[in-house]
Formats: C-alpha cells, structure tokens, sequence
C-alpha cells in the first residue's frame, strides 16, 4: 500500500500533536497549571511577558496584540536573537552566556508576573539565563520546550541545566529531537518542523484558558480585537491602541 505524500503526512503528524495538548495524560496537566499562574499575575494587574529566539521568537509575538488577545502581555524581541537581520548571528547570540541577564535588565520585570520561555531544544544559554534570572526576581516561568530533544543523546551538549529544568512548569511540544519530523526518500535529512504550529496552539490554550477562569472570578482582562471587524479599531483604541 502507498504511503500518504509527506504533506499529508506531515498534517497528520502536526494535528496529532496538536490533539495530544488536550490529553489529561500528556500535556493538559501542564496548561492547566500554567493557566493557574496567568490567573495568578493577571488578577493582581502583574503582566505576562514572553521570550523565544530564532524561530520561537514567534511564540512570543503570537501573544502579543493579537485578535482575543491579552493586553497585558509585553513580548521581550530582540531584533539579533531573530532571523531578520542574521540567521547565523542569531544562532551565535542565543548561545552567548550572560545575555539573559543583560535582557531581563533592560526590559523590566517585577515581581509576581510571568514569564513564558519558548525554546524547542531547551538548551541555549539566554533562554536558560533569562528564565533563572526571572525566577529569582520573584517570576513565575513557563517553559514551552521538547522534552524529547532536551533528553535526547543526539542534542547538542549545554553546558548548564538545559530549560524544563529551571521552568517552574513545563509544556511539553511533544516534537522529535531535531524539530523535523517527516522522513523523505532521497532527503539527508527528517524535513516539517512542527515546533512553531504546536507552540502557537499552547500559548493560545493557556491564554484563554486563563480568560475564562479570570471571567468566572469576576475578574474580566483586557483582550484586543481584531483590527480588521467593524468596531475593531473604536474598542482597540479604547485600550489606548489607535491604527
């Protein structure tokens, strides 16, 4: 029998992924308690900042004045540890020691809020220092990462502990080590990463899994609308945000 083209495979592998987040065995523990700690900064008008370099920068940007999207959240971006302006010098930078620290300083947190740290390896030092950072400056951190790659033989060495062990909870992505998850005939290498799409459903669960235990509290947060619906922009600029 022909196997499904790698596409369909690849879909198919990605929605599994994405249908495990909702398992009372798998993942769902982990959300739940990562949606309790939302619930606790945003209740008490903390804030909720999020931090990933290369392409789980995106994570961070995902929370970030989105359509049904919390107010209070403030994405830590830093223009080096993306891609945009060097993909090779982002790789460099996530790696260099003392940067977390540096960044936590300039970006400014307080006591109480949380922070949540995309890094699918979990072994790069600036997501590392900036969750122990966080950490002992009275945060809350979240780790969005692959336990399968973290634990793997084939990662690559960290020289301290690597972010699932720092994170006061850990989601797990449930990704292969490598991130690639499709095998293709001919191809050196697994190819479709799925890291980013189930990345963004976690974020996304946790966030209105918060809204709603927030709401049931009496306690209602600000969340944006979409720019692009009739009265988007008027209740946008309501929050102080005009296009």
């Amino acid at each position: 029998m022909t196997q499904p083209s790698a596409g369909r495979r690849y879909l198919a592998t990605a929605v599994g992924l994405v249908g495990r987040l909702a398992d009372h065995e798998a993942a769902w523990p982990s959300i739940d308690e990562a949606a309790d700690l939302l619930v606790g900064c945003l209740a008490h008008d903390g804030t909720v900042h999020a931090f990933g370099t290369g392409h789980s920068h995106m994570l961070a940007e995902e929370l970030f004045y989105r359509a049904g999207g919390l107010v209070a959240v403030r994405p830590i971006l830093v223009d080096a540890l993306m891609l945009h302006t060097g993909a090779a010098r982002s790789t460099e930078l996530e790696r260099l020691p003392g940067l977390g620290r540096i960044l936590l300083d300039d970006h400014g947190v307080c006591a109480g809020d949380v922070l949540i740290v995309a890094s699918n390896s979990g072994g790069n030092a600036v997501s590392c220092e900036i969750a122990e950072e966080a950490r002992a400056r009275g945060l809350k951190v979240i780790a969005v990462t692959s336990l399968q790659h973290s634990t793997s033989p084939l990662a690559r060495r960290a020289e301290g502990p690597r972010l699932h062990e720092i994170a006061d909870v850990v989601i797990d992505n449930g990704g292969a080590p490598g991130d690639a998850a499709i095998d293709v005939a001919g191809a050196p290498n697994a190819v479709g990463p799925t890291s980013t799409v189930v990345g963004a459903a976690i974020v996304n669960a946790v966030a209105v899994e918060a809204i709603e235990r927030l709401v049931a509290l009496g306690h209602v947060p600000a969340t944006y609308a979409s720019a692009n619906v009739a009265g988007g922009d008027a209740h946008n600029a309501t929050l102080g945000v005009r296009p």
